[in-house]
């Protein structure tokens, strides 16, 4: 049950005469009617109020529940008088300053008290717009437009706008019925034809009148505004643990991957086997192979890159495993950047950062660009390429799987290997490394990633079978992680 729902049935139970027991020594809802309707009349005479026409009876048909033997289903008509608020124009500037105190509805807390406003308006809109009424403090307001059914009691002299109404009980010893409805005015707006509110229609005179109201004695009133008074603070508790319980039901998918990557590329996810060989044989034989490609011609030498040094680590590895730049591993580049000048070239599909997500893309509605031969050679990925976005959401990674080939412009990395090696194992890295702050991180980790700045980025590498070990086991537990969102 959320928490909104135990209030919800709390103050179900309130209204349905549950939450507290009847003691006949209190008299009865219709005895307190009475009194109310003399009330009323003895204020009509006075000139108080205005004397309004009278309301339908009640059929059983409207009433929603069953009330106890002792209460009465009364109209909230039959028992208040309330006043609309206005809103002062805009255009008069003389009508706004810092005189009085003006109530709209983001002034009101919810269940709370209104201890100041966001406006005021001058002495002279009181005067003429608001003809000197004033609600004083204690007043009982309820919204009735588009936030339906928000309460909140006056805590200081106030006009309020059209949107509230300032309810005045016709009957009221030590405030009982002003704080029974109170507790309950925003459960019962939304029942009978008052529930249209919902949605951002609205009530009117009309169905503010005729909304039903559950009516115990006064004695009873006060001891069910005690009983939530007493409950609410409770379901107060309640929700703080529910939400912490929501936040870490919501995070410990995503919380538990993290951690399995992380495992995963610490050596700790699948055990090391001696006859695999180690890191550091893999790295040699790629540097070997990419050796091999500068003497073909088919790149070009770089210069070489600075020993890593403890302090770059970011993490223990086995023994077995080597720490290397992506430098080494990979060749790497960015596409194309559109340039509306150029002219030379046929016209290619291409992707941008908008396409490519967590290992996957979306190719609908493909642009085109002018390409040359050299920048067709360059700018195309192929598959088991792995792309890694440098602009837009930076560090985010795919697997161009496709068996067709693709165009990239300038801020995407197409990562090449020199040797062979796991590609899924890489992409792992980059989705822990962006998630963990070691990608952008704002001050912790590397800040953008430019072609330099990857082309350094250090990473695990352990031998081959083991890579391959490793993805085989995040293919096998990380969909459970999928499924536990």
């Amino acid at each position: 049950m959320t928490p909104l729902e135990l209030k919800n049935s709390i103050l179900q139970l309130a209204i349905q005469g549950k939450l507290v027991p009847q003691l006949p020594g209190e008299g009865t809802g219709e005895e307190l009617y009475r009194k109310i309707q003399s009330e009323k009349q003895a204020l009509i005479k006075a000139g108080k109020i205005k004397k309004g026409k009278p309301l339908p009876e009640i059929s059983d048909d409207e009433k929603p529940f069953d009330i106890p033997d002792s209460w009465v289903w009364t109209k909230f008509g039959d028992i208040v008088y309330y006043n609309m608020g206005k809103t002062p124009s805009r255009t008069e500037s003389q009508w706004w300053g810092k005189d009085i105190p003006w109530v709209s509805i983001a002034d009101m807390i919810e269940n709370g008290q209104v201890k100041n406003t966001k406006e005021r308006i001058t002495e002279s809109a009181l005067s003429e717009v608001f003809g000197n009424k004033i609600s004083k403090a204690g007043t009982l307001l309820m919204s009735f437009k588009l936030t339906v059914g928000r309460v909140s009691i006056l805590n200081i002299d106030a006009v309020h706008n059209e949107a509230i109404i300032s309810i005045y009980p016709c009957y009221d010893i030590d405030n009982a019925t002003q704080m029974y409805l109170f507790k309950i005015l925003p459960f019962i707006s939304q029942y009978g034809k008052s529930k249209n509110a919902i949605k951002g229609k609205t009530l009117n005179s009309t169905s503010i009148n005729n909304m039903l109201v559950p009516l115990p004695p006064l004695a009873e009133q006060k001891r069910i505004v005690a009983k939530i008074e007493e409950l609410l603070p409770l379901v107060d508790r309640y929700a703080e643990a529910w939400n912490r319980l929501e936040t870490l039901s919501k995070h410990f998918p995503k919380n538990l991957k993290k951690s399995l990557l992380q495992l995963a590329i610490q050596g700790k996810l699948v055990p090391q086997h001696p006859d695999e060989g180690t890191g550091e044989e893999l790295y040699r034989k790629i540097q070997s192979e990419k050796q091999a490609l500068i003497k073909a011609g088919k790149i070009k030498k770089e210069k070489p890159l600075p020993e890593i040094s403890d302090n770059e680590k970011p993490f223990d590895i086995p023994e077995s495993w080597a720490w290397v730049h992506i430098g080494e591993l990979f060749q790497h580049n960015t596409g194309k950047a559109l340039n509306s000048s150029d002219k030379a070239g046929l016209p290619y599909e291409y992707i941008t950062t908008s396409n490519v997500y967590w290992n996957s893309f979306e190719l609908d509605k493909l642009k085109t660009m002018l390409f040359t031969d050299d920048e067709v050679e360059k700018c195309t990925v192929q598959k088991g390429d792995l792309l890694v976005l440098e602009g837009g959401d930076i560090g985010r990674a795919a697997i161009w799987n496709y068996d067709f080939p693709m165009r990239i412009q300038n801020h995407i990395h197409r990562l090449r290997p020199y040797g062979n090696i796991c590609i899924e194992y890489f992409y792992h890295i980059f989705y822990l490394y962006k998630g963990s702050g070691l990608i952008n991180g704002k001050g912790i980790g590397i800040q953008g990633l430019s072609s330099n700045v990857l082309h350094k980025l250090i990473v695990p590498l352990p031998p081959l079978a083991e890579q391959k070990r490793i993805v085989a086991k995040l293919e096998e537990i990380l969909p459970l992680c999928e499924r536990l969102k």
